[in-house]
């Protein structure tokens, strides 16, 4: 893995801005988040920026505005739970970019936190339009990323800004490449890979590069459904990616000629609504699915036999 910069890489930060994208999307109820374990992870380097003498800016996403403002999907919503985690008061900012935050950057005080809106709510951000991030990139002095699980986007927060601005992983981006540093570059053999989420299309590039690197890839979640459906299985109504069935191909030529074994559930369990304990749940062979039902997890056979792939293991990539 090559080298980066961290935050023990920064020079004197006084009064200087600091960009700092993190992970707000936060699960939320009645007006609160259930869980701010993401807050949590970025807390030591957001403190310790604001400890340096740095304006700390934050820039994250929440929900999928797609490009639009919503009043539901503002970052204000988050702004108590984040101050409550951080121990002190921050400013939202409604802007990313203009006027408004060049003024807000002038009240704030050296130590002092923004909480800039929904990156979202711009088109910019998604298409990764350099103007867009250079627009942002105006009012700061560095980057920091410590959005590791939104890193893998190639957005205007996530990637286009570096391209702007001296550019640092933050604490929680440092061990988690360095942990992945661990498990990937020098591991112990033989390894295996637990990759799951919705869609293959967000992680073509992780994919990809595992292939090469583990012996067995255990693929779960909705992404399944997409490689099951390039065997040609009939997934029914189940999640699935077909317009992306030869990508799945494609990776799975490339695992057998590198010697990794992508594993897939053999039996599954369906039903034909997603709902709490579906009436017409049942556990089927994966070639079983009718086509008014859908996958909602792995059959307890499939899950015997990763228990076993993964008991020969000696390194564990989740």
């Amino acid at each position: 893995m090559s080298s980066f910069r961290t935050l023990d890489d920064l020079g004197d930060v006084t009064g200087k801005v600091a960009l700092v994208r993190v992970d707000l999307n936060l699960p939320m109820k009645d007006g609160s988040a259930t869980d701010v374990t993401r807050v949590e992870a970025v807390k030591p380097t957001i403190l310790e920026l604001a400890d340096k003498g740095a304006k700390v800016l934050l820039l994250a996403h929440f929900g999928r505005p797609k490009g639009q403002r919503h009043s539901t999907m503002s970052t204000s919503f988050v702004q108590g739970d984040v101050e409550e985690v951080l121990g002190k008061e921050i400013m939202f900012i409604p802007e990313v970019s203009g006027p408004v935050v060049e003024q807000s950057i002038g009240i704030l005080r050296n130590g002092d936190i923004g909480l800039l809106d929904n990156v979202r709510f711009w088109p910019g951000e998604e298409a990764n339009d350099p103007e867009f991030a250079k627009a942002i990139a105006a009012h700061g002095d560095l980057y920091v990323n410590d959005a590791f699980s939104a890193a893998h986007r190639a957005h205007a927060s996530t990637e286009g800004l570096a391209h702007h601005l001296p550019a640092y992983a933050g604490r929680a981006m440092e061990a988690e490449l360095k942990a992945l540093n661990a498990a990937l570059g020098n591991p112990e053999q033989p390894v295996a890979a637990v990759v799951g989420g919705a869609k293959v299309s967000t992680k073509l590039d992780v994919l990809q590069n595992l292939v090469g690197k583990v012996q067995h890839l255990i693929i779960g979640g909705g992404m399944a459904n997409t490689f099951l459906a390039a065997k040609g299985i009939d997934v029914g109504k189940s999640l699935c990616e077909h317009d992306l069935t030869d990508t799945a191909r494609r990776i799975i030529d490339e695992a057998d000629h590198a010697g990794c074994t992508v594993h897939l559930p053999y039996d599954v369990v369906v039903a034909k609504e997603f709902a709490p304990n579906p009436t017409s749940m049942r556990v089927c062979h994966m070639r079983e699915v009718g086509e008014d039902e859908m996958i909602l997890d792995l059959g307890p056979q499939a899950v015997e036999a990763l228990g076993d792939v993964l008991k020969t293991c000696r390194t564990l990539v989740w």
